[in-house]
């Protein structure tokens, strides 16, 4: 959304513009180093183009994918914010034959690993779990000490085109895979970067949580941007020292 990107650009002095499609795509440096800083809209479908177009367009040494999340884990705080260990796909599911009236139950639904091959039908039920970059996670954790608004934690961000608000289903992803928040597009980035081969991290900041009462507020998305800029900072630092 505009306001997950907007404090990144304003960082960017003199940023070129690159617009393909309906994908926007801010083109600066960071301390001498080329960054872009992609618009990728909601939805997996887009993230996951976006991230092609970044990776077709530019040739990134890597990708980090940000921005608000709803918390899965009560312990989580506004602007506290979750580095994406892995990132699951809540979306791909094989709903279990019920007979016509007997409803639909999505806590019994069987998840569809998008890594394996082959049909979903004789495929053990496993989720489609992407895992983060350790280098990406090592230039993270060295500024967390520098991010005074809420914790930085480890944890699994799940994605999918759904917003759940059903306190049973958010506590069986949290409890089956181990999701700390979920958004709309980390995963399909995730993939998407996995398949070319680059590094990627999602890191996500929780702007609401459902599980314990916390209601939205817009001003979590500048908190992330701003600990975002410091970690691309530490990773442009780190390539430099090698």
């Amino acid at each position: 959304m505009p306001i997950e990107v907007e404090r990144l650009v304003a960082k960017l002095e003199g940023a070129s513009v690159d617009q393909i499609g309906d994908y926007t795509f801010w083109r600066s440096t960071i301390d001498n180093y080329t960054v872009v800083v992609s618009k990728t809209l909601k939805g997996l479908a887009n993230a996951g183009a976006a991230t092609a177009l970044a990776i077709d367009h530019y040739h990134p040494r890597a990708i980090i994918n940000q921005g608000t999340s709803g918390g899965h884990d009560s312990t989580l705080q506004l602007f506290d914010i979750v580095l994406g260990t892995s990132a699951v796909d809540l979306s791909a599911f094989r709903a279990p034959h019920r007979d016509a009236g007997a409803g639909s139950n999505p806590l019994n639904w069987r998840p569809i690993d998008l890594n394996k091959e082959g049909s979903a039908s004789i495929s053990p039920p496993s989720v489609a779990r992407f895992p983060g970059d350790t280098a990406l996670l090592d230039a993270a954790h060295s500024v967390v000490k520098r991010y005074t608004r809420g914790k930085v934690v480890d944890g699994v961000i799940g994605s999918s085109d759904l917003w759940i608000d059903e306190l049973d289903l958010i506590a069986r992803f949290h409890n089956d895979f181990g999701t700390s928040v979920e958004e709309m597009e980390t995963a399909a980035a995730a993939q998407v970067a996995g398949i070319f081969k680059v590094p990627f991290l999602g890191i996500r900041i929780v702007s609401d949580n459902v599980t314990n009462g916390t209601a939205y507020n817009p001003k979590t998305s500048e908190a992330c941007e701003d600990y975002v800029y410091d970690v691309v900072k530490a990773y442009i630092a780190r390539i430099r020292a090698r």
